[in-house]
């Protein structure tokens, strides 16, 4: 997260949706409330959709990833990537190595950046590295603040991801970039409670009044890895001995006052889509390695496989979902889909996890993915007509029913329900895909998608 001027100015804030294409890039002018930057014109997206890896230094410039010395951190740099200037303008870039994947320590690092930001110089030096208990097998995430005389260096550990995990915030602080670093004595700062749990992996902005303010990820105690990670917003306060805390230790805020006194709206976790104009809208996504063909054009979406897959979900367009009980609904046409091609919706947690229904031949094709391998759970004759309607209803996150109906009216279950709580494979949320696939050529004409959220223990209407 970073910023320019004094407040109220765009503040942005990037984050990866982890395997999953368009990256995330937002920007507030409150901090509270956020919009989607557009992909196609925001040159961070285009940097890093090439294929590049970087970082954004404190003028706003792109930089390219600079390379590490060999051996270092096993070929993984993606996680804590930050350029840092000392006191006397020398920029340094902060990284921490992925040891946690070979069983072995997590050292976080400096080395001096050459003037273009491009090259480091010199050797890099060890900051701090996981040594205490509730830290476990990693420390990562690191954010440099730099207050009066301190460095500051908030950092998170432990388990990060999944139902079982126990991720915190820390902060340890120094006189200068190369410590000697003491961590703070009250660790972790940041800790889950009844409705947040594993926050950490933050960023910290300054506000004109100089206060300081936490934008970091955790999940909700409801939705868990089945909504995925959320966006959190605390402010962190400096006490008398110079340490920080954060919500006076109780963890996550549920509320608070605004930043700025501006009003905040009520998240809307519904959504539609009638595919009007000619561009997608913000939020779809597809894996980073399939992007589809799509189109929009007179108010239907065209979608079709790349490169001749005939795989069952050769395309995909997903939208994340915000709440663990929802229901989704499409409709598409019929009459154009070829012999042998299928056009469905699925819960999707990957590529190669998923569940679903498709129409292929006259048939409603009821299906699972797990590791790969695809088994059908049932098949029956599909209702006659133009247009079908498939809907997927959740339950808790992971207990699925799908249905199929002419008129969206009268529906009819496809398969049993059934639990999923493997589908998002370590922490990577479910999402809604329209899929496409099936026959090399494979093409669907989606007419309309919609997410609406539902009660706990609410029946639907209509079956």
């Amino acid at each position: 997260m970073t910023r320019g001027g004094n407040f109220p100015v765009r503040i942005f804030a990037a984050a990866s949706v982890f395997l999953f294409t368009p990256t995330l890039i937002a920007c507030s002018m409150s901090i509270i409330m956020w919009a989607i930057s557009s992909p196609s014109a925001d040159p961070l997206f285009r940097f890093l959709r090439n294929g590049k890896a970087g970082y954004i230094d404190s003028s706003g410039k792109i930089v390219i990833q600079p390379t590490l010395p060999d051996g270092l951190n096993g070929g993984e740099f993606h996680e804590g990537l930050l350029a840092i200037r000392t006191k006397d303008g020398v920029r340094y870039l902060v990284w921490k190595e992925d040891g946690n994947s070979r069983n072995r320590p997590t050292p976080i690092w400096a080395q001096k950046l050459n003037d273009e930001g491009t090259g480091l110089v010199g050797e890099p030096r060890e900051l701090l590295r996981n040594d205490a208990v509730w830290e476990g097998k990693l420390v990562e995430g690191p954010f440099i603040l730099r207050r009066n005389d301190w460095f500051y260096l908030f950092y998170s550990g432990a388990g990060c991801c999944g139902t079982g995990c126990n991720y915190a915030l820390g902060v340890a602080r120094a006189r200068s970039l190369f410590g000697p670093w003491e961590k703070n004595p009250a660790n972790p700062i940041l800790d889950g409670n009844a409705t947040w749990k594993c926050p950490g992996h933050g960023s910290i902005v300054t506000d004109a009044s100089g206060r300081y303010w936490l934008l970091y990820h955790a999940y909700s105690t409801s939705g868990s890895v089945f909504t995925g990670r959320e966006g959190m917003l605390d402010e962190v306060k400096f006490g008398a001995d110079d340490w920080p805390t954060i919500n006076g230790g109780r963890g996550p805020s549920v509320k608070n006052t605004s930043p700025f006194g501006t009003a905040q709206r009520k998240t809307d976790s519904s959504y539609s889509d009638h595919f009007a104009g000619g561009r997608l809208q913000k939020g779809w996504q597809w894996p980073q390695d399939q992007e589809p063909d799509y189109r929009l054009k007179d108010g239907h979406l065209r979608l079709a496989a790349k490169g001749g897959s005939t795989n069952l979900l050769a395309a995909t367009l997903a939208r994340a979902t915000l709440t663990p009980d929802y229901v989704a609904t499409a409709v598409f046409e019929t009459r154009t889909i070829k012999s042998g091609a299928s056009v469905g919706l699925c819960a999707f947690g990957d590529s190669k996890n998923a569940m679903g229904a498709a129409f292929s031949d006259g048939q409603i094709i009821a299906w699972r993915r797990d590791k790969g391998v695809t088994r059908e759970l049932g098949r029956e004759p599909a209702p006659i007509g133009p247009k079908l309607h498939l809907r997927l209803t959740a339950r808790q996150g992971y207990h699925f029913q799908l249905a199929v109906s002419a008129d969206g009216k009268k529906w009819i279950p496809c398969g049993d329900a059934a639990d999923a709580k493997d589908l998002p494979p370590w922490d990577r949320s479910v999402r809604v895909a329209l899929t496409v696939g099936g026959a090399a050529d494979a093409e669907g004409i989606f007419d309309s998608f919609s997410i609406e959220p539902r009660s706990p223990g609410t029946e639907q209407k209509g079956n």
